[in-house]
């Protein structure tokens, strides 16, 4: 198989396309804790939860980035990174 940019962009290195994954343990850490924070709306407990949620999607995020599959997976990680940070500057 040639190993054109497009190979390098979207398949693994068993030559499968992969565009998504099953979650990974910070991927469903971030969607429990931000379900509930919409649950706990208020105190110390939406406070841990917000912690958890942005501790963990940046995590997941770094992940992405340096041991992503492909190239757009790698991407997809710099790319929650960078919003991560615009929506925390803002």
């Amino acid at each position: 198989m040639e190993n054109t940019l497009v190979d390098k962009t979207f398949r693994d290195s068993n030559g499968k396309i992969v565009i998504a994954e099953m979650p990974n343990p910070p991927l469903i850490l971030w969607i429990v804790a931000s379900l509930l924070t919409l649950v706990f709306t208020g105190g110390k407990i939406n406070t841990v939860l917000e912690f958890l949620a942005n501790g963990s999607l940046f995590t997941w995020a770094w992940m992405e980035l340096f041991q992503g599959v492909n190239y757009f997976r790698r991407a997809l990680g710099l790319a929650v990174l960078i919003g991560m940070i615009v929506y925390k500057i803002q």
